[in-house]
Formats: C-alpha cells, sequence, structure tokens
C-alpha cells in the first residue's frame, strides 16, 4: 500500500519536473531571442547616432557660414515646418 502511493508520489514529482525543466527552457529561449532583438536594435541605434551626428554637423557648418546660406537655411526649415502640417493634417484626417 505504501509502496504503491510511493510510486504514485514519484510519478507525480517527476511530472512536475518535467513541466519545470520545460518551462526552464521555454524561458531560455525567449530570453535568448529577446536579446537577438535587442542587439539588432542597439545596431539599428548605433547607425541612426551616425546619420543624425552627420546632420547635425552639416547644420552647424551651414549656419557658420554666410549671410546667403542663413537665407537658404531659413526658407528650408520653414519648408520642413510647412511639410509637418500638412502631413499631420493628412494623417489627422485619414484617422478619423
Amino acid at each position: 500500500m505504501l509502496d504503491v502511493e510511493n510510486k504514485r508520489m514519484a510519478d507525480s514529482l517527476a511530472n512536475k519536473v518535467t513541466r519545470l525543466k520545460s518551462l526552464a527552457l521555454d524561458i531560455d529561449k525567449d530570453a535568448d531571442e529577446q536579446n537577438r532583438y535587442l542587439d539588432g536594435m542597439d545596431s539599428d541605434f548605433m547607425s541612426v547616432t551616425g546619420l543624425l551626428t552627420g546632420s547635425v554637423k552639416r547644420f552647424s557648418t551651414m549656419t557658420r557660414s554666410g549671410r546667403d546660406n542663413r537665407k537658404l537655411l531659413c526658407s528650408v526649415s520653414a519648408g520642413l515646418i510647412v511639410v509637418f502640417f500638412i502631413l499631420y493634417y493628412l494623417v489627422s484626417k485619414a484617422g478619423t
């Protein structure tokens, strides 16, 4: 009688251990996938940082140069602001 109950409890424990092992392997697999995703995001951010740094350098050079470039800079800035508001308007209209 005790032997049967012992075997039943041992089987129950073995099932629980199997489930825990499976869960631990799933967690490990998920952590590896998330690490790969984060590594990809890191390289994306590094490339964007390089792009923005180059843009800031060109913008700074443009503002430090003569008066003609300042006029061009003002017109480009005003144009970008107008394009931004037009896109904002179109996106808001498309959303409703």
